[in-house]
């Protein structure tokens, strides 16, 4: 597979980036390429910009019309889509990093970024070996209205375990004009993970289809129903706001933002912006790690973002091209930038350390909060979550059971049992589709949250 070659006789990297609607979101991105061309007059970067959710849809339709692009951005509960995805030949579609790299300390001048930010790079690594390059990393944290919070104890140390935010929430529901609940978080399959995860708790089997292709999975295990029996208690009790509607974001940003929550889950994504909102609607706030089960050791979060892909079969004045752009994107001036720009954690360890060393975490504490989360991962297969194919559809069937749980009554064992079953037949679809058949070829689902 060749790079396409211009008339100006540059050969051209076809990058597909991820796109959200944050303004200007992809300017950084922009810029490292006009920096890149004008370093390396040999190239132009055709960088297009693609949903997350319809990305590997659009992938799949490239590899059939016969220009694949050379370098895919895909969202992080999509690596099992992106690692069987096949090209034209029926071969897999993309190849590791590591292995295109092979050792080598620079392409094209470009040094080779070594420091991946520990979590994500083993999110990333299968067989030994990093598969992609993850650029946007976040996690979910606890977002705490601290004058609610003291108004309530005393204190504004935000909590930290579930029990200390139910007893929180207790104090709030005590405030004469207080909010009318205590907490609310979007209901999304983000959340399962995390708290799986936190707990040290598998969702599939083969450690989570890190030590193989993952082929059973459970949504009805002791781990998975604490946390929804706790979940369903805080709502019984009148402390979780439910707005009615999964994976309602706004909804919940909204509910903290005029007062009828002190406390919200989010995503560190959102922390820049949520710190602005607080300012202007006069919120005292404070940013937190993801509250965890006291009863078990803390095990860690699941890493969450999007990751670099590189095609394989491409000519070496291709390969190396789109090797050495990656190595650009996330030098330690570009992680800075990047995370400075639009709030994900740090790139990597040396992005990390020189943004501590010029004191940008003394004046801005809050985006400190959501690296040193990740960087205390045990990174067990638990901790660093699940790799499923139909992650999407498995996701559905939970937040579908937890809205009849919430919104309908449903009891969580039986409920969560039935999503459990269906969750496994989508699991076991997908594998007949793709993997099992007489010959491997793409997914057949493709759908992404």
């Amino acid at each position: 597979m060749s790079g396409d070659h211009t008339g100006d006789s540059r050969t051209v990297l076809d990058i597909w980036a991820i796109v959200h609607p944050f303004p200007n979101y992809l300017d950084p991105i922009r810029e490292v390429a006009t920096a890149f061309e004008r370093d390396h007059p040999a190239y132009r970067i055709n960088l297009e910009e693609h949903d997350f959710q319809q990305l590997p849809r659009e992938v799949v339709q490239a590899v059939a019309d016969g220009r694949p692009p050379h370098v895919v951005e895909y969202y992080y509960t999509a690596t099992q889509l992106a690692r069987d995805t096949r090209a034209a030949t029926g071969a897999p579609l993309f190849t590791s990093i590591e292995s295109a790299i092979a050792g080598r300390k620079e392409i094209l001048g470009e040094p080779v970024v070594e420091d991946v930010m520990p979590a994500a790079r083993a999110y990333y690594t299968q067989d030994g070996e990093l598969w992609s390059l993850p650029a946007s990393n976040s996690t979910t944290l606890l977002y705490s209205n601290t004058a609610l919070l003291h108004a309530a104890t005393g204190s504004r140390r935000p909590p930290r375990t579930w029990k200390e935010l139910e007893s929180a929430c207790r104090a709030v529901a005590k405030l004469p004009d207080g909010p009318g609940h205590g907490v609310t978080w979007p209901l999304h399959g983000w959340f399962f993970q995390q708290e799986l995860a936190l707990r040290g708790a598998l969702l599939a089997d083969h450690d989570n289809g890190r030590s193989g292709r993952a082929r059973k999975v459970n949504l009805a295990s002791p781990e998975m129903l604490s946390f929804v029996k706790w979940w369903r208690r805080l709502h019984a009790d009148g402390h979780y706001l439910y707005s009615g509607q999964p994976h309602d974001w706004m909804g919940c940003l909204e509910a903290f933002l005029t007062g009828q929550v002190a406390f919200m889950y989010s995503s560190s994504k959102m922390t820049q912006v949520i710190v602005h909102a607080c300012a202007e609607a006069g919120i005292e706030l404070d940013v937190s790690p993801h509250p965890y089960n006291d009863d078990v050791p803390y095990a860690g979060t699941v890493v969450s973002g999007q990751s670099f892909w590189l095609t394989d079969g491409l000519d070496e004045t291709t390969r190396d091209g789109a090797l050495a752009f990656l190595q650009r994107l996330i030098s330690p001036d570009n992680a800075v930038m990047w995370h400075q720009a639009q709030g994900f954690v740090p790139a990597t360890t040396t992005a990390y350390d020189r943004l501590a060393e010029a004191g940008w975490f003394e004046q801005h504490p809050y985006h400190r909060v959501a690296a040193d989360q990740q960087n205390a991962s045990d990174r067990s297969p638990a901790a660093l979550g699940a790799l499923l194919g139909d992650f999407a559809g498995i996701q559905d069937a939970a937040t579908e059971a937890m809205h009849d749980v919430l919104a309908g009554g449903a009891d969580p064992l039986a409920r969560f049992a039935e999503a459990s079953t269906r969750a496994q037949l989508l699991l076991d679809d997908y594998h007949a589709h793709c993997v099992d058949g007489p010959a491997p070829r793409s997914p057949q689902r493709l759908d992404v949250h």
